[in-house]
């Protein structure tokens, strides 16, 4: 996808400091952006150069629902999805709730999963009108290292990542591009927002401007993989 020009691209979490750095700069590429955020509150931190803005909670298979028939009944055209949703929870793997691993799996995972699949008819009427429409995941370095202390977390992105390279495969046929990108720790503020535990003294992390220059880079140079050594 080398011109991004006119191109509907749907960022799920443009709320937050990644998703919203991701999106203005397909924006001023060009590209038309539609973006997510979980609730009302988070909405009001969408770029002004989204539109239209949509809700949904990844953690509610209902929720997800309700936006896919919204986007396919509209038949509004989606050349590409980038999720760049997440979730995160700290501390030892015994000592972490029920409700929390759920969460964790829900919205770095299961959610996105049925969300991309509920929208595979949309991706495939683009790759047939020459669009050459992608999906794009950020499941990070965890994906690839998992760490002690982020035992849940780290697996939670691993399925994403496991996820993404099967059906990299499955969509090859149907002109689908899949990229995963693994960025190590970058500073968006999510480990302050842990749904469970304290996040340890982490080293200062990459910009999300950085981050996000290299994943957009990716997508608009035909890239299918973006390692942690990438970044």
């Amino acid at each position: 996808m080398s011109e991004l020009k006119s191109r509907n691209i749907l960022v799920l979490g443009a709320s937050g400091v990644l998703g919203s750095t991701i999106a203005t700069k397909l924006a001023g590429l060009g590209a038309q952006v539609m973006a997510t955020s979980s609730n009302l509150e988070s909405a009001e931190k969408v770029p002004g150069v989204c539109n239209p803005r949509l809700l949904v909670d990844l953690s509610t298979p209902e929720s997800i629902r309700v936006l896919i028939e919204y986007l396919v009944d509209s038949e509004v055209q989606i050349d590409g999805i980038v999720n760049a949703t997440g979730v995160v929870a700290f501390g030892n793997y015994t000592e972490l709730e029920a409700d929390v691993l759920q969460k964790l799996f829900a919205v770095n995972a299961t959610g996105p999963i049925q969300l991309i699949q509920g929208l595979l008819p949309a991706l495939k009427a683009s790759a047939a009108a020459g669009n050459d429409p992608f999906i794009l995941t950020i499941s990070g370095v965890v994906a690839e290292s998992p760490m002690a202390g982020l035992a849940a977390y780290s697996s939670s992105k691993a399925a994403l990542y496991s996820f993404t390279q099967a059906i990299s495969r499955e969509l090859r046929r149907d002109g689908i591009r899949v990229i995963d990108a693994r960025p190590g720790h970058t500073e968006t503020g999510l480990a302050g927002r842990a749904i469970g535990g304290t996040a340890p003294a982490f080293p200062t992390g990459m910009s999300a401007e950085q981050v996000a220059d290299r994943i957009v880079k990716a997508i608009v140079e035909d890239e299918k993989d973006l390692p942690s050594s990438a970044f």
